[in-house]
């Protein structure tokens, strides 16, 4: 059986499959090339970067399975290739936690003004000293402030035991029911229980000191003007999820007012080519789409998918 990795599988995972008898190929293929040069494989697996779409799909019935490295399947038509009698895998739980510690990169960021600081430091902290002291010493603490979480699947969650670990207060909302309960497990092999508050979205959005976003694609944005005007002045958003779920032109005017104090991003409209003013905002904090991008995460995202397929493909066998 031969596997193309065409976004990359961590070297521990490409190792299982190997060993269990597969063919890997860890070259990328450009999205243009796959119709024609897929038919030579029995599965693929991507990350967020190459689409397996309709077309795709339908002009390789080779293929036997789909793996998706991560949580959301958005790049990939999912009922379409069930229809056709391919299955999508994908690894929801392995990326959770190295999400949920990039969103507190940015609060922590924004809370004390550090990307801008780390922009003008280098430049100025020789000559300005002072004057930087002055303009980045009102920042403000997370312990006892509230994070609004929208959407509390398994990245939200993880999210929420960082946060209550800080000592802050959660709202979140899902559009299913969820258990409010929460284990955390603390260092030094402690484990203690805790609860987050349930709200809805317009809760969530009005009463947080700052909001998060861990929601899959919609056709709107859940955050623009109208919901900045809603918000707490001097609020804190985050999204590490998907672009899209901002109206990155709104959060650019209610930054300029003032009525949102920062942005942590990590995700954008126009990627790989965000807007200029996004990159540019002093009161942006800003990463290249790394949420997952851990070695730990990477390296349970292989293992995870490698497994996924030796099981498939083992199933196939025994039918």
């Amino acid at each position: 059986m031969k596997i193309l990795a065409n976004d990359g599988i961590d070297p521990i995972g490409k190792k299982m499959l190997e060993e269990a008898g597969f063919e890997v190929d860890t070259n990328t293929i450009p999205q243009d090339e796959l119709p024609i040069k897929l038919q030579a494989y029995d599965g693929i697996t991507v990350r967020s970067a190459t689409k397996v779409r309709k077309a795709l799909i339908d002009a390789c019935p080779n293929l036997k399975m789909i793996g998706r490295g991560g949580v959301g399947v958005d790049n990939i038509d999912v009922a379409y290739a069930k229809e056709k009698g391919i299955p999508t895998y994908n690894t929801p739980a392995s990326s959770s936690n190295s999400v949920a510690e990039l969103v507190f990169g940015h609060l922590f960021t924004g809370a004390r003004f550090l990307q801008d600081s780390n922009r003008k430091m280098p430049v100025d902290g020789a000559t300005k000293f002072n004057d930087l002291k002055k303009s980045y010493a009102k920042g403000a603490e997370l312990r006892g402030k509230t994070l609004g979480i929208l959407g509390f699947g398994r990245i939200g969650r993880a999210v929420a035991k960082i946060a209550l670990g800080v000592g802050m207060d959660v709202l979140a909302f899902d559009v299913y029911d969820f258990d409010p309960e929460l284990e955390l497990e603390l260092g030094g092999g402690n484990v203690v229980k805790a609860s987050v508050k349930k709200a809805s979205q317009e809760e969530v959005i009005a009463q947080s000191d700052f909001v998060t976003l861990h929601t899959p694609f919609i056709d709107k944005p859940i955050l623009d003007a109208a919901a900045f005007a809603t918000m707490k002045k001097g609020a804190g958003v985050i999204n590490c999820s998907r672009g899209g779920l901002i109206n990155e032109l709104d959060l650019i005017d209610a930054l300029n007012s003032g009525q949102i104090s920062f942005a942590g991003l990590d995700v954008f409209d126009n990627e790989p080519t965000p807007r200029a003013e996004i990159l540019s905002h002093a009161k942006i904090s800003l990463t290249p789409h790394i949420g997952a991008s851990t070695n730990e995460a990477q390296e349970r995202i292989g293992v995870e998918l490698a497994t996924l397929i030796i099981n498939h493909f083992k199933s196939l066998e025994l039918a």
